[in-house]
């Protein structure tokens, strides 16, 4: 499976991942959660939708609910009942270092409107 991820020389991993029916088609959607395979310190994660249509060998990635440009560690990772919940770990600055992120975030995205949408504001605290 290739993510919409730039890990240069390293490969993409995937970190978690869980199935359930996201938009309610009958068919179960997978959620990725994937970072690059750093060899030192705390990459960053991304997490994405995918899904296979019938007849298709190889799944799709069809949205992405968390870019890695953001900068988020991905943890309390769950897809339950439509809808999928995580807790995002960042930074409140370009200067924080990876190592020791400084904010904790709850996050919910539910299938509305033929799009994911997060169902839970973002309200980052410090940790």
């Amino acid at each position: 499976m290739t993510f919409p991820l730039q890990c240069g020389p390293v490969k993409a991993v995937v970190a978690r991942q869980a199935s359930g029916d996201l938009d309610h088609d009958g068919r179960p959607e997978t959620v990725a959660v994937v970072h690059c395979d750093a060899s030192m310190g705390t990459p960053p994660d991304g997490v994405y939708v995918l899904t296979r249509t019938d007849g298709a060998t190889t799944a799709r990635v069809v949205a992405t609910l968390v870019d890695p440009k953001d900068r988020y560690t991905v943890t309390d990772f769950a897809v339950r009942g439509g809808a999928v919940t995580a807790t995002l770990l960042g930074y409140s600055s370009p200067d924080v270092p990876n190592c020791c992120p400084d904010l904790k975030d709850s996050a919910k995205w539910q299938w509305k409107n033929g799009a994911f949408l997060r169902t839970t504001p973002a309200q980052a605290h410090s940790v």
